[in-house]
Parts: C-alpha cells; structure tokens; sequence
C-alpha cells in the first residue's frame, strides 16, 4: 500500500498549492474520525480540536480574501510562502507510513509539488483572467480553484490512483499549453 500514501501525499501537496489549508483541514478531520488516514507523531496533532478549528478558520479567511482582485493579489503574494509550506506538511504527514521515504525528501517532494501549483496559478492562470475579463472571471476563477482544492484532497485520500491519473493529465495539459505559447512567440518574432 505503499505507493497508494504516495499518489495521497502528491494529490494532497498539489492541492495545497491551490489552497493552503483545504488539504490540511481535510486530513485533519479524515484523521480524527476515520480510519482513511492514521497519522503518525508528530503529525497526528493535526487531529487536535484546536487544529482543527484554527484551520476550518483559515480555510474560511483564505476562501473570502481570494474572491477579490486587488485582495486576491496580495493574497497570493503571502501565499508564495504559505501554500507550499503547507504542501510539505501534508506530503510528510501523509507520506510517512512509507518505510523507506526519508521525512525531508517528504518535506522537499510537498514543496516542489504545491509551489509549481500555486506558481502556475499565481503567475499565469489567475492575471490571465483578470486580464481577459477585466476581474469579473475572478469570483468564477476562485470557486473553481476552492472546489478543485477540495476535490483533490478528498480523492487523494478516498481513490488516490485516480488523483495520480489526474495529475498527469494536468501535467501534460500544462505541457501542451507551455509549447503552444512558446510556438506562439516564436512565430510573433518572426513576423
């Protein structure tokens, strides 16, 4: 079953990158009620009522302070930091029942994983919607981005071949578009 806490943790981590505390929060309380997760120490204090609550708190600020332009930057910009910080605890929190993962290649792994998440968001979905609809995409956009955080943790944990599925086709989705821009330049210059 190893391999299955891995695809969890990559599913959970680029979650994150999304929105930081949905992945936290939804481990938080799949620890605390089911047998889905077991945390081990010192990551089973996510399961802390106090944790618990503090994260359904941010989750709810985070929700709210994305759904407007101007406060959506600025939003973003603290969240360089903050989401894939929260990438890292939730791939090593999840990843650790993997006999031979070391907890900082954890660390490292969820860092990666959410910070490309939220880079892509951050640096080119997110201003290119604000762009081509002059902020009214912002509200849309956000939902989208709450409902994907949300369904990628839940399934990360429920059926997480089906995550690691997804992010591959997320992966070559990205792929394709990063070639179509750059043939796109390409071609501008030549003009």
């Amino acid at each position: 079953m190893d391999i299955f806490n891995i695809f969890t943790a990559f599913g959970l981590s680029a979650s994150a990158g999304l929105n930081a505390y949905i992945p936290l929060l939804v481990v938080a309380v799949l620890a605390k009620f089911t047998n889905l997760i077991n945390l081990q120490e010192p990551w089973n204090l996510m399961t802390s009522w106090w944790v618990i609550g503090v994260l359904a708190v941010l989750t709810i600020v985070e929700i709210l302070a994305d759904m407007f332009p101007g406060v959506n930057h600025v939003n973003d910009v603290v969240q360089s930091f903050v989401r894939p910080t929260a990438g890292a605890i939730v791939f090593a929190a999840t990843s650790s029942q993997v006999d031979d993962l070391n907890p900082i290649l954890g660390l490292i792994a969820g860092l990666l994983v959410s910070g490309s998440v939220h880079a892509v968001k951050a640096l080119a979905v997110r201003p290119a919607v604000n762009v081509a609809t002059g902020g009214l995409g912002n509200v849309p956009a956000s939902v989208g981005e709450q409902a994907t955080s949300t369904i990628v943790s839940v399934l990360s944990v429920i059926i997480p071949v089906i995550v690691a599925i997804m992010l591959v086709i997320v992966l070559i989705i990205i792929l394709l578009w990063a070639n179509h821009r750059k043939k796109k330049k390409e071609a501008q210059l030549v003009e």
